[in-house]
């Protein structure tokens, strides 16, 4: 289900400014992917200075969230909005929140990295375990971003249903690394920077399928928080 409601005012400026603000959306994306990818890389690289690079990054993001939540704002307040345009910016408002939280998430993988190089020195651990749950987690949130871009929702349930498979890496991972605590006290503080990262991660996921509620917010008029996954597929599906 596609929503081609953007472009069809009778002010084009109107028009211009509502798909400005879908774009500019889509760059602040863009740039959480990315830091993100950095942030892992740095953590599985031992990469201090690209893990500082994203620390330092993670303002952009913060600006780009005031910024557009100042746009939308006075779009609010000068065009009183309804209907459809009402709920894409309040979903807009929705959605550069959980991006800018989940900048703040790859800000604490980047810190982590940061401090399990003080731990190990240079020595590279690729941490195989916590690269796959960040592919599962990176996916589902360039799967939600470029839902919005299509304004369409047929994959959100598709979507949220790979968040089970994040909750069973983080708990596979959480046991192996209590494993390690108990099979020697040394590991303990490295083993809490992985728990951390792998915490971070989990929350990341938790955000990307915010979104697509969000999204089915906004097509739909429908309030999908807080209902079963089958709930979930049946009103996407218009059941």
């Amino acid at each position: 289900m596609e929503n081609t409601n953007i472009g069809h005012h009778i002010s084009e400026q109107f028009n211009k400014e509502l798909e400005d603000i879908r774009n500019h959306v889509l760059t602040m994306g863009g740039l959480v992917e990315e830091q993100i990818e950095q942030a892992i890389k740095a953590f599985t690289s031992a990469d201090v200075e690209l893990a500082e690079q994203v620390i330092k990054q993670d303002n952009q993001i913060d600006n780009l969230e005031i910024s557009l939540d100042r746009e939308c704002t006075q779009i609010l307040a000068l065009r009183q909005p309804t209907a459809f345009d009402l709920r894409l910016l309040m979903t807009v408002l929705k959605i550069i929140n959980e991006l800018e939280r989940v900048g703040d998430l790859a800000e604490v993988i980047a810190k982590m990295a940061i401090h399990l190089s003080d731990i190990e020195g240079n020595k590279h651990n690729p941490y195989y375990e916590v690269q796959h749950m960040a592919d599962l987690v990176k996916g589902m949130l360039h799967d939600a971003l470029n839902a919005f871009a299509r304004m369409t929702i047929e994959q959100v349930p598709a979507i949220t249903g790979r968040d089970e498979d994040v909750d069973r890496e983080y708990a596979s991972i959480l046991r192996q690394q209590i494993t390690y605590m108990m099979e020697d006290p040394r590991n303990i503080t490295r083993t809490l920077n992985v728990l951390w990262t792998v915490r971070s991660l989990e929350r990341i996921g938790d955000h990307a399928c915010n979104i697509c509620e969000h999204l089915v917010y906004m097509i739909n008029g429908e309030d999908v928080r807080h209902i079963s996954h089958a709930e979930l597929e049946r009103k996407v599906k218009g059941e």
